[in-house]
């Protein structure tokens, strides 16, 4: 008997994708049946990227963790009324987007105040390696991922949350659309205004 051809790449990501689903949506369930530790299962899975995204929004390391503890009291809070039809990652960063906005307006007139130049602390410019190359060659690119993340940072406030989710989430229209609970097509063209501005901003580096 012939052996059965393996899924190609595409289809073992699909799958691995619903195992995800399948998994998150399985601790929630518990979660919600009262079994604590399915909930510290989740907080160790999600709590690294959430807190990546709120540092993105919000510029602070310190607000973003305890904003991320907020998200997370409240996905505890919320596990009586949990159902699981939707993404779980839909769901939290829902939540996560929510906070980020709020705190974002509610500091607004302080905005001005505050510099710019505080040091990444997200990894976002040390997500390549720096093996081999020279501090001159550190020092460019790293002025490259400063210059952007301004730019990002420069952005209306939805325009940016998409792009995060969009460009460093890798989250699809339709998740994005259910985060800020908007249509797919007024995603599409909050990304489009997006990249415009930033393809103008950054033309000189192109």
């Amino acid at each position: 008997m012939s052996p059965q051809p393996l899924p190609d790449d595409g289809v073992l990501k699909d799958m691995m994708a619903v195992a995800t689903l399948e998994r998150d949506a399985e601790l929630m369930l518990r979660v919600r049946e009262g079994d604590t530790e399915s909930f510290t299962l989740l907080l160790e899975r999600h709590r690294s990227p959430v807190i990546h995204f709120l540092y993105r929004m919000v510029q602070n390391q310190s607000v973003a963790e305890e904003l991320a503890q907020e998200v997370f009291l409240r996905v505890y809070r919320s596990r009586a009324n949990y159902e699981p039809t939707a993404k779980f990652t839909t769901w939290l960063f829902r939540i996560a987007s929510h906070l980020a906005l709020n705190w974002i307006r509610d500091r607004r007139h302080e905005r001005g105040q505050e510099s710019l130049d505080h040091e990444t602390q997200d990894g976002m410019v040390r997500q390549v390696s720096d093996r081999g190359v020279s501090a001159e060659q550190a020092m460019v690119r790293e002025s490259k991922f400063e210059e952007i993340r301004r730019a990002i940072q420069g952005l209306p406030e939805k325009q940016k949350a998409a792009v995060l989710m969009h460009k460093y989430e890798e989250m699809e229209y339709s998740q994005i659309a259910a985060v800020l609970e908007c249509s797919e097509s007024a995603v599409k063209s909050l990304l489009f205004r997006a990249y415009e501005s930033l393809r103008a901003r950054l033309a000189h580096m192109a």
